[in-house]
């Protein structure tokens, strides 16, 4: 098995079926692991779906790093082992969780079907205002920072420079800070 990149972004899709009567519990639970693993360095958050018909009843937890290797520090965390162990040890859970772990980017484009939330998506023009403003300032600053060097170039050329860049920053850095940050803010 080829051994993975330890600075690429991974994120973990982890679904469990709780067992009726326990949901309060279980959602205690996460909220108190949450808390710890939000410590840990590179974690970039956690998105949790409560069940719906669309998920099969299942809790799904989406959790954000950095960087593989920073998913690994918590995933063999002590602190991790307790929440696992308590969680082994009470009946709350029906079934064993679904792990999967997607590196880089792929997340945003390959969202498995039951993972889809059951709420609407946010608003369009709240998309559409979140776009244009980082597609714009992306657009700004490299050509500004870049425009001594670009100017030479050929127009298809120097877009497809300033186009590769502008993909690169928003997939990897801007998209998911921003996605953290104004998460709530985009499905109100």
């Amino acid at each position: 098995m080829e051994q993975p990149d330890n600075s690429i972004p991974v994120t973990v899709s982890i679904a469990r079926k709780v067992r009726p009567g326990a949901e309060e519990q279980y959602e205690d639970w996460l909220r108190r692991l949450t808390k710890v693993a939000l410590n840990f360095p590179g974690h970039q958050g956690v998105h949790i779906l409560k069940p719906s018909n669309t998920m099969s009843g299942e809790y799904v937890l989406i959790v954000g790093f950095d960087s593989y290797m920073h998913q690994r520090i918590w995933e063999q965390s002590s602190q991790r082992k307790q929440f696992i162990d308590e969680l082994e040890t009470e009946d709350w859970i029906v079934g064993s969780a679904d792990i999967t772990k997607v590196p880089g980017s792929e997340f945003w484009f390959q969202l498995p079907q039951p993972m889809i939330p059951a709420h609407p998506s946010p608003k369009l023009y709240k998309m559409a205002l979140v776009l244009f403003v980082v597609v714009f300032s992306l657009l700004m600053a490299i050509n500004y920072t870049f425009s001594y060097w670009l100017a030479p170039l050929a127009l298809p050329v120097k877009f497809a420079i300033m186009v590769a860049g502008q993909v690169f920053l928003m997939t990897y850095f801007v998209m998911p800070n921003l996605m953290r940050k104004l998460g709530p803010w985009l499905s109100r």
